[in-house]
Order: structure tokens, then C-alpha cells, then sequence
């Protein structure tokens, strides 16, 4: 893809088609929510999924350097090929390459731990209604504690992706890239206090303030 004319405000390199969906719900639809101004963006898949994001964000990209005025770079812990490290460390080592490759203070990475799933877990019955589980008995979490998915005292799934999975199997519903697009256009946020999402939340806040009527 090539932009042409004025620069675009973000670019954005993440692993795969669930998470390009989940940001452009995010980014076209939710923007009063997350308190910024409306946007021009473009989201790219690396075709090497985490590890691409991690080792080649740079190399990806660097000829968009001059095309927008700020890159953000997303992907997993879980099977990026550096377990070992912490998030934060995974996120520093990126944005430290992304600023020797022409991103100077414009760039940033957002590592999801263990994943994107980790974001679909909230107290909302948009959740239950998107995974196929609305009137369902038992109701979602009960099940999930049940099939010991989830411990009796714990906001979120141990596994949260496999958790996803196991609803949308016992719900008999296809996944799709899309149900994570409309859980970001229906679940509300304020509450959620994943540090990931956090982070993304103050990067976008701090590069587009929403403009004051």
C-alpha cells in the first residue's frame, strides 16, 4: 500500500487479522471513549505474525518514516520467541530500534501478555452475546470456572485465548477476526486495567488530544 499526499497520523504493524480488527474498531469507532480526535491510520499484518513484530518492525517500517507522523508496533508475548523477557523489556527493545531506524520519538511497541485475548475478558454481557453465550445455562463465567478456566476468584482466564476458544466451540460459533472488532466496538474499557491497554490508551492520548468544542 502506497500513501500518498499529506502524512497520515499512525501506522501501525501488529501480528495478525484479530488484532488489525480489534484496533480498527478502536481507531474508527471508539475514539470519543478513548478521549482522541478522529484519526487517519492504516494497520499492516507482518507476514512472520509476533517474532516478525519483534525482530523486524524496524526493517517494516522504515520506509514509511516520512508517509505518518507516528508508528505503533503490536503483538503477543505469547509466541513472539522471546518468552523470556518481560513485557516491558520486550517493548523497550523495539521502540529502542524503532528510534535508530528513523522514528526518533514517534514510535512505540505495545506487547499484549500473554496475548490479544487477554483484552476480550471483561464483566460486560457484550462479551457473553458475541461468543455465542447469551442465555445460555449456566451463563459464561459460571462455565468457565466449571471447566476450570477460570478460578473462582479471578477476574480474567489463566489462558485467555484458549478460553475464547472453548467458548466459541461449546457455543457451536465460528471465530473470526471479526468477533474481536465487535467486541471492541460494544465493550466498554474504563474499567479495564490491563497494562498493555493502558499504555495504549496514555500513546494515543498523549499523540492525539481530543480537540476541545
Amino acid at each position: 500500500m502506497t500513501t500518498k499526499g499529506p502524512a497520515k497520523d499512525l501506522v501501525v504493524l501488529v501480528a495478525d487479522k484479530n488484532t488489525e480488527f480489534a484496533l480498527k474498531g478502536l481507531l474508527t469507532r471508539r475514539t470519543h471513549a478513548l478521549r482522541i480526535r478522529p484519526i487517519t491510520f492504516d494497520v499492516f499484518v507482518h507476514i512472520e505474525r509476533d517474532p516478525g513484530c519483534l525482530r523486524r518492525a524496524p526493517d517494516f517500517l522504515r520506509p514509511h518514516s516520512t508517509r505518518y507522523n507516528h508508528a505503533l508496533v503490536m503483538f503477543d508475548r505469547d509466541g513472539c520467541g522471546q518468552e523470556h523477557k518481560e513485557r516491558v523489556d520486550l517493548e523497550q527493545q523495539v521502540e529502542e530500534q524503532l528510534a535508530q531506524s528513523g522514528w526518533d520519538n514517534r514510535s512505540a511497541a505495545v506487547v499484549l501478555d500473554p496475548e490479544l485475548e487477554i483484552w476480550v475478558w471483561s464483566d460486560s454481557p457484550h462479551v457473553e452475546t458475541t461468543l455465542g453465550w447469551s442465555n445460555r445455562v449456566p451463563g459464561l463465567r459460571s462455565w468457565l470456572v466449571n471447566s476450570g478456566l477460570l478460578g473462582e476468584s479471578d477476574v480474567k482466564p489463566r489462558d485467555p485465548k484458549l478460553a475464547v476458544e472453548e467458548a466459541l466451540r461449546v457455543a457451536r460459533k465460528p471465530r473470526s477476526s471479526n468477533l474481536y472488532q465487535q467486541l471492541a466496538l460494544s465493550v466498554g474499557f474504563e474499567s479495564c486495567s490491563d497494562a498493555a491497554f493502558q499504555k495504549l490508551k496514555k500513546l494515543l492520548n498523549t499523540w492525539f488530544p481530543a480537540v476541545s468544542t
